[in-house]
């Protein structure tokens, strides 16, 4: 049963490393995303299950590593501690995702010890329907079983945005924001699969998978950052 969730911001940048001279500007958000972690922790969770998007959907084991040499960075995470074996890293490769990485980032710095971990990669295109259908398995995997979501809003905010300035973005983000911090379940699995892929919202899956992990487990949230710097709209919540 889903004890508790965090739901994170998912990009690079979020990595001071990777931000280089810009790491200042998320300072907050990686404050934000500290606050939600320790609630997870707090929640003596049996497992905690690590949720992003990506191209493909995959399991990952505890351990596997991940790189951000592909965004000119010369650094390695691992997906929670290193269980002292080789990871076998299923399904879709060796190493993880963005997502995922950015994920395993956040929980090296938080020096997450309270649960083991799994990684779980949605397709970016997973229909709402098979996301709350995964969330719902994901939420029996154990007892207690916390989640670390990570996923954006809209990438069109702005002119400068990464998807260019579209005029629905704002609202998207508005409504999304206002169902991740009341934990509204079913305003999340309703989100607008086809809107969200206009505006670039790669939080779309991995928030309908957590809404299919949540149903029913009567969750309360909070929201604890919101912005949409670079023209893509951030968020932290917690839910417990």
């Amino acid at each position: 049963m889903l004890v508790a969730a965090a739901v994170c911001p998912a990009p690079p940048l979020l990595v001071p490393e990777v931000a280089a001279g810009a790491a200042a500007e998320l300072g907050d958000a990686r404050t934000a995303c500290s606050d939600a972690l320790a609630v997870l922790a707090a929640s003596r969770p049996d497992l905690l299950v690590v949720v992003g998007a990506a191209a493909e959907g995959g399991g990952y084991d505890q351990g596997t590593p991940g790189s951000f040499a592909g965004f000119g960075v010369d650094l390695t995470v691992t997906l929670g501690p290193d269980p002292g074996e080789p990871p076998s890293g299923r399904a879709t490769g060796t190493a993880l995702p963005a997502s995922l990485a950015v994920g395993g980032w956040l929980l090296g710095r938080a020096r997450w010890s309270a649960a083991p971990v799994a990684g779980v990669a949605v397709a970016e295109d997973l229909a709402p329907s098979g996301c709350g259908l995964l969330g719902a398995d994901l939420g029996r995997s154990a007892d207690r079983v916390a989640m670390l979501v990570l996923g954006d809003g809209s990438a069109c905010r702005t002119l400068k945005a990464p998807g260019y300035l579209d005029e629905r973005a704002a609202a998207f983000d508005a409504a999304a924001a206002r169902a991740l911090g009341a934990a509204d379940v079913a305003a999340l699995a309703g989100i607008d699969a086809a809107l969200a892929a206009d505006l670039q919202a790669a939080g779309r899956a991995p928030w309908q998978v957590l809404a299919g992990a949540a149903e029913g487990a009567d969750l309360t949230g909070r929201l604890l950052y919101e912005d949409a710097p670079y023209g893509v709209g951030y968020f932290v919540a917690a839910w417990s």
